[in-house]
């Protein structure tokens, strides 16, 4: 099949989890003697809106990548010329499969340009984007000015309200004017959206949670509609080798974003009793990496200094640049993730992990089985258990050998049986 990957970053550009998955199915695909080609932006502000570049993988070549930009119009949710430039490109590859990652930063309506050639379009859900206009349902001006307040659910005004007033004029008087407009924005946008799901064959949601909240909360029609956990290459995950000579160390690993709740692991760590190290993998963000350094300076020397940032890392060295590091691995996110590889990854090397217990991250993780999890959004519950470890590494060892909870061996989903589950999907769009 030719297949015409979709997704809004492309590693290492952006090597968030979607963009890490993306690339290893399109590995995956290519090893099985499909030709994949990927759609993905760059931002690179001194060239033309909709200009195309052209690039290759640089682990696999033979994956062509086009990359559209978008560096002044990436708050929109739809943009003509990245539809007009999806639109050349499905006529030059004419692929057989359309696969969308996420469309953030894109334009939702390249969708139809898909349809309008009778494209099957298979639509991997990665976060909440599609239900809730910012993707996390976290409120980012709160009734009671809580700092990222978790949202229970979109409502177009609360939407304007408690999310879009970053956008008002500030003029008390134009307030009510404002809301009613953003309001508005949001309305349209929801209706849209809906329009979108309409013509998208099949959703698959990497999480049984994921897929009963897309079902429940959105309406996502339950016939096209599976779930189907990601597939990982096991080999990347092989190799880990701990010393023993450091005292216990807990990991983060991802994006320095206030959504990672990495300012709450930080504050836990600072609670901590005993010899511990905490370790940050990520790359540097500016101010958030700036504010989240800050934070950890307010804590006692002998916990700040226990802090160490670590850089970015390749996710084909994950095992001994970072899994050989560390005795934990922490997922401390506020929003609510629904199937974070780290977890995933740190299970296949049999790393304990900790994790809330709630979406995602509580379904992957069982506490007391293969690591523990902690009452969101809960700092001090967090310290708790992560005090555990430190009182009794050799608990934190038995747990990390149970590895993944849905497999007999404790082996995550493998890429190669992935792969076979997506083609099947493919092949029955075809017919």
């Amino acid at each position: 099949m030719r297949i015409l990957k979709v997704i809004h970053g492309y590693p290492m550009l952006y090597n968030a989890g979607s963009e890490v998955y993306s690339q290893t199915i399109c590995h995956g695909l290519v090893k099985q003697g499909h030709e994949v080609h990927v759609f993905t932006r760059e931002e690179d502000a001194f060239r033309p809106d909709g200009d195309i570049r052209v690039s290759y993988d640089a682990d696999m070549p033979v994956i062509k990548l086009y990359l559209v930009n978008n560096p002044r119009h990436k708050d929109r949710y739809r943009l003509t010329i990245i539809d007009e430039r999806f639109a050349e490109l499905l006529d030059e590859l004419q692929p057989n499969i359309v696969h969308i990652g996420h469309l953030n930063h894109l334009s939702t309506s390249l969708v139809f340009e898909a349809k309008k050639r009778n494209i099957p379009i298979v639509y991997t859900l990665h976060d909440y984007w599609l239900m809730c206009p910012r993707g996390q349902f976290m409120q980012m001006h709160s009734a009671d000015n809580d700092l990222w307040a978790a949202c229970d659910g979109q409502e177009n005004k609360k939407c304007a309200r408690q999310c879009y007033a970053r956008y008002f004029s500030g003029d008390d008087d134009d307030r009510d004017f404002d809301l009613a407009y953003w309001e508005n924005w949001v309305e349209r946008r929801m209706r849209h959206v809906k329009e979108i799901v309409s013509q998208v064959d099949l959703f698959i949601s990497p999480a049984k949670y994921l897929k009963n909240r897309y079902e429940k909360d959105f309406g996502l029609p339950k016939e096209k509609s599976i779930y189907l956990d990601y597939g990982f290459d096991r080999s990347r995950m092989s190799g880990r080798k701990r010393n023993t000579d450091e005292p216990f160390t807990f990991g983060y690993i991802g994006t320095h974003i206030p959504a990672k709740g990495i300012h709450q692991l930080i504050l836990a760590f600072g609670q901590l009793k005993g010899d511990a190290v905490l370790r940050i993998w990520g790359r540097d963000r500016g101010q958030d990496t700036r504010a989240l350094r800050a934070i950890a300076d307010t804590l006692p020397d002998e916990k700040k200094n226990n802090i160490q940032w670590m850089p970015e890392y390749k996710n084909q060295h994950i095992a001994t640049d970072v899994f050989s590091k560390t005795d934990a691995i922490v997922t401390p996110s506020v929003w609510v993730e629904n199937s974070p590889l780290v977890i995933h990854e740190a299970q296949q090397s049999r790393v304990p992990v900790i994790t809330a217990n709630t979406g995602g991250m509580g379904e992957y993780v069982v506490d007391g089985l293969n690591g523990l999890t902690f009452e969101h959004r809960n700092v001090d519950d967090l310290a708790k258990k992560m005090q555990l470890f430190v009182d009794n590494p050799e608990f934190a060892k038995e747990l990390g050998t149970k590895g993944y909870a849905y497999s007999d061996d404790g082996e995550i989903p493998c890429i190669d049986q992935h792969i076979v589950d997506l083609e099947a999907c493919y092949k029955e769009l075809l017919k």
